[in-house]
């Protein structure tokens, strides 16, 4: 007989090694791989997600509509860190897990932020006089997977690191060579902030004047996170107040051609967008995820692991059982 089915349901495909290696995992467990990419309707998704038995998704949208469609789905997995693109309450609701693959992209979005911060300090390369990032102070906003990953890059270019996570104790903060601060509004006493938080009713537009004029000269916003953390209406603000501050965002915010009209020839150097995400855009992530997301699915149905689950169900029959014996 054949084994569970697995959709890779991705709108914006994975690398093509990566599906192959999804794939190889698949077959070695006796899984069925069920590939929708590059799909342009969301009808393709409902259509697709209504015989699954688990599904990948990157950026993809799983909201109620999709769930309500997934007659027979178990286990949902973002191959990737951010969840917000997933209706928690709509999959608990029908008892369908979902989980995220934290740490998987940490190293592809490092990278990015540096690739940003360098272009910015250089003038885009315009031949004019930069500065070097060497002596120059970066605070995190968060302190998960890839935040720590920027903090090592950070250290081999000689900056000094600080860090805010309410959720991680100070004291692990400094063992891992970051100086930790005690307030949101004390990151922004230094020349660089870069934010790795999850959107949340909390987060949502909680970047915002306020904080963003305390930065001294030279005050640089780095934002991988999401661009919804930031009130864009402010920041445009911020701009035409703050002649010397710079915003690096890997997507644009809604109103980027107004900041672009702002700024004229300083776009792309005042401040750079991505025209798509690309943090997790590398071979190597896409790789990462892709297989950390297929094998949590087989250890899902066939030992019951929900290690990486986002929302916990009632305690009266675990998930992976009614998986197991469904």
């Amino acid at each position: 007989m054949p084994g569970k089915s697995v959709l890779l349901a991705t709108e914006k495909a994975f690398a093509a090694e990566a599906v192959g290696k999804i794939e190889q995992v698949c077959k070695a467990a006796g899984y069925e791989l069920h590939k929708l990419e590059n799909y342009k309707s969301k009808d393709d998704l409902l259509k697709a997600v209504a015989t699954a038995d688990s599904m990948i998704i990157r950026s993809d949208i799983v909201d109620k509509a999709v769930v309500e469609k997934a007659s027979q789905l178990k286990i949902v997995v973002r191959a990737g860190a951010g969840f917000d693109n997933i209706d928690l309450p709509a999959c608990t609701e029908k008892r369908i897990v979902a989980m995220n693959t934290p740490g998987q992209n940490a190293n592809a979005v490092a990278e990015l932020v540096f690739g940003m911060m360098l272009t910015s300090a250089r003038n885009n390369y315009d031949g004019s006089s930069g500065f070097e990032l060497v002596n120059r102070e970066l605070a995190l906003y968060g302190f998960g997977a890839v935040a720590r990953a920027v903090h090592k890059l950070a250290l081999g270019f000689g900056m000094k690191t600080f860090a805010y996570d309410p959720f991680i104790p100070k004291e692990a903060i400094a063992e891992a060579g970051a100086t930790p601060v005690a307030s949101i509004p004390e990151l922004f006493t230094h020349q660089y902030v870069s934010l790795h938080v999850p959107l949340t009713d909390e987060t949502k537009e909680s970047i915002n004047k306020s904080l963003l004029m305390k930065m001294p000269k030279g005050g640089t916003l780095i934002n991988t996170a999401r661009h919804e953390v930031v009130h864009e209406g402010e920041i445009l603000e911020v701009f035409r107040e703050k002649p010397d501050f710079c915003y690096l965002s890997d997507v644009a915010p809604k109103n980027a051609e107004e900041i672009k009209a702002l700024l004229g020839d300083k776009y792309m150097k005042r401040a750079i967008f991505t025209t798509k995400k690309m943090g997790a855009q590398t071979l190597e992530a896409n790789n990462n995820a892709g297989v950390a997301a297929v094998n949590q699915i087989i250890d899902f149905f066939d030992k019951g692991v929900t290690k990486f689950q986002l929302n916990p169900f009632p305690s009266d029959e675990s998930p992976s059982k009614k998986a197991k014996t469904a």
